[in-house]
């Protein structure tokens, strides 16, 4: 008699703990997976100001392409109002956040990066200044 109650607690204690019903799981209909689908894609936007915020507080990276063959890689470091100009040959200047009317101003000693959306000026010292295209 013990072992036919402890067959029946253990059965039930079993059958709990195998997972949900079919009805309590998620549906599979195609309806059901948009719906899954455009939530999570909502849940993961970021309003206009937490984009905002998110730039001006990080190093964001740029590859600019030059007209002059030159390819440039720029860390734009907000939070210090500066940024790191790496040309192909590795070699690195540090440039410094001007006022800019419109768009973007760094400049240091010789060297200036001006331009606004995905177009730039790169002026280096003793050479003349060359367009750019940020192409990442």
């Amino acid at each position: 008699m013990k072992s036919l109650v402890l067959v029946a607690a253990l059965s039930c204690v079993f059958t709990a703990a195998c997972g949900q019903k079919p009805e309590d799981g998620p549906s599979d209909d195609g309806d059901a997976v948009r719906q899954r689908a455009l939530e999570t894609q909502t849940a993961r936007r970021r309003t206009g100001a937490e984009v905002q915020d998110r730039a001006l507080n990080r190093v964001i990276r740029t590859v600019y392409l030059c007209n002059d063959s030159e390819r440039l890689s720029v860390d734009f470091d907000n939070p210090r109002r500066m940024a790191t100009v790496r040309n192909a040959r590795g070699e690195a200047v540090d440039l410094y956040q001007e006022q800019a009317d419109e768009g973007i101003w760094y400049r240091a000693s010789g060297y200036e990066l001006r331009g606004e959306g995905i177009m730039a000026t790169w002026t280096s010292s003793g050479r003349p200044p060359t367009d750019c295209r940020a192409v990442d």
